[in-house]
C-alpha cells in the first residue's frame, strides 16, 4: 500500500518551465543542484543515490541541472556526464569556475581567461558534452574588475 501512495506522488510531481532571462531557454521551475554528487568530501551522494535523485529530478520535468567545476573534485561533473547520456539536448546544464585544487599554478584558479578555459576544457570531459548551456563564475575576485571578467567571455 505504501509503495503505491508513493508512485501516485510520483506522478503527481510535475514542474513548470520559465524562461531564464533574456536567454530564451525554458527551465524548470526548481533547478537540481549537484554539490554532493559524490562522496570525496567525507559527505554527499555515492553514485547510486546520486543516480536515483538525477532520475527523479528527471521524471518530475526537471531539466535545469547545476554542478561546478570544483564539486567533489569534479565527480559532480563526472557523475553527470555518465547520468546524461543519451539526452543531454533536453538538460540545461549550467556550471561555473573560479576555483581550483591547491597546487603550484598560481594561474590555476581566478576569474580570468586563462582560467575559465582551463576548467571549461576540464568540465566538457567530465561532462562528455562539447558544449555548457550556462557557464558562470563561482566567486567574484577582488583582483579583477567584472567588467574585465566579462570581456574575458567574449573574445
Amino acid at each position: 500500500m505504501r509503495e503505491a501512495a508513493q508512485q501516485t506522488r510520483k506522478k503527481e510531481i510535475s514542474l513548470r518551465y520559465r524562461l531564464l532571462g533574456n536567454s530564451g531557454l525554458r527551465v524548470s521551475e526548481a533547478a537540481l543542484g549537484a554539490m554532493t554528487f559524490g562522496d570525496e568530501w567525507g559527505w554527499g551522494s555515492a553514485k547510486d543515490e546520486a543516480h536515483k535523485v538525477y532520475d527523479a529530478f528527471r521524471e518530475a520535468g526537471g531539466n535545469f541541472i547545476d554542478t561546478a567545476n570544483f564539486y567533489t573534485n569534479g565527480t559532480s561533473e563526472s557523475f553527470l556526464g555518465e547520468f546524461m547520456k543519451g539526452h543531454r539536448q533536453s538538460v540545461v546544464m549550467a556550471s561555473k569556475y573560479s576555483m581550483a585544487a591547491p597546487g603550484i599554478d598560481p594561474n590555476a584558479a581566478g576569474n580570468h581567461r586563462k582560467s575559465m578555459m582551463q576548467a571549461m576544457e576540464a568540465s566538457l570531459k567530465r561532462l562528455r558534452t562539447d558544449y555548457i548551456d550556462l557557464y558562470w563564475v563561482h566567486m567574484w575576485s577582488k583582483l579583477r574588475q567584472s567588467k574585465k571578467s566579462c570581456e574575458g567571455w567574449m573574445i
